[in-house]
């Protein structure tokens, strides 16, 4: 096998095959996954968007090992931090990790921000592994000043004195920065002591991920901790539409016109009735402008994150989304999948997965 850190193995650079040894779990086994992700729990009928591995051009993958994982990673935590793509990619981890070792006894606690699954003992291994998710949708501050929220594009630290004790962190936002009007989690956004209603949003993003950068560079003892980026998960939605089912308000799904400058599959029809992968070992249109933003903030940190670069190989799993076999939606909704259908999110199992995969080679191989 070629090794991930390698430059001959271009990990992200692949296309989708079938694979009938897949998925690595079934959704009734794992005891955490959400129900917006449950998608075969909600009544989805097919199943052949399970049966996908993702194969690199170059180089052979390697498949999970979840108790190569809890042997590997004993007595450590990793820890997300994000959006909602992030739980998505929490619950896929700890869904992995179950079905390897069902029989290991755990501890969960849920809250807000910081939610931990943790794996204690099977079969008198002690693993103590703690893999926690921290809900930061922009990863740098929000605070209430005189009832409105002000978004802190130089201030990350209300936040960032949670993440320093982890050994693995793997960071993400991009969704939020685009969300306007009710979807819009904040009042005003603060730079450099000014307030402002609005900014260009890739100009308010780059803002934060130097911010972030700084805090990784000056805070994180790098010989002791790994830290991975996690690129724009892209979203399916059928342009131009407007939503505006309760369930946009309820949840951080992606707007419409989300980061989707380039994805020649959203101007087409949502992600609804999809039931493969796309074909194709490139990005279907032009490159979104979030990742050149993304690529040009790593690159000038002083000691780089990992930049798992799950865009394009995401995009071509338009079958991957909960749609309309969400739990979040009425029967109602349900009925108006233009309207309705959840093109952000992925189902579980499903797509997360394989960032956890990649995740899992980037980290042993």
């Amino acid at each position: 096998m070629l090794q991930a850190n390698q430059s001959t193995c271009a990990l992200f650079v692949g296309t989708w095959v079938r694979d009938d040894t897949y998925p690595m779990y079934q959704s009734p086994e794992c005891p955490i996954i959400d129900s917006e992700f449950n998608c075969q729990m909600n009544g989805r009928p097919d199943s052949d968007y399970l049966k996908y591995r993702w194969q690199p051009l170059n180089c052979q993958l390697p498949r999970f090992n979840g108790l190569e994982f809890l042997v590997k990673m004993k007595g450590k935590t990793v820890m997300f931090v994000g959006d909602s793509l992030g739980l998505n990619q929490w619950e896929s981890l700890i869904c992995m990790i179950h079905a390897a070792a069902p029989r290991t006894r755990t501890h969960m606690t849920r809250g807000d921000p910081l939610s931990t699954f943790k794996f204690l003992v099977s079969l008198r291994l002690d693993y103590g592994i703690s893999v926690s998710f921290y809900r930061a949708p922009y990863l740098v501050d929000i605070d209430v000043v005189h009832g409105k929220r002000v978004l802190k594009l130089e201030d990350i630290s209300g936040n960032g004195k949670s993440w320093l004790n982890a050994d693995v962190l793997s960071f993400n936002t991009g969704h939020w920065w685009s969300h306007e009007g009710s979807l819009q989690g904040w009042d005003y956004m603060e730079s450099m002591g000014t307030y402002y209603q609005d900014m260009d949003r890739l100009v308010a993003l780059e803002k934060g991920l130097r911010t972030w950068a700084n805090w990784v560079d000056n805070n994180i003892d790098r010989s002791k901790t790994r830290v991975f980026f996690q690129s724009i998960s892209p979203t399916h939605y059928k342009l131009p539409s407007i939503m505006t089912d309760s369930t946009m308000f309820l949840n951080d799904i992606g707007s419409p016109s989300e980061w989707s400058a380039g994805s020649t599959s959203s101007t087409a029809k949502n992600c609804y009735g999809e039931t493969a992968p796309m074909s194709g070992t490139t990005y279907p249109g032009a490159y979104p402008d979030q990742m050149r933003v993304v690529d040009a903030v790593i690159r000038d940190m002083h000691s780089p994150a990992y930049l798992l670069d799950i865009t394009m190989l995401s995009e071509l799993r338009k079958d991957g989304h909960p749609s309309i076999y969400s739990g979040d939606l009425n029967p109602k909704q349900k009925a108006n999948p233009d309207r309705s259908a959840d093109c952000s999110h992925w189902c579980l199992p499903g797509l997360p997965d394989t960032w956890n995969q990649l995740l899992y080679t980037a980290l042993f191989y």
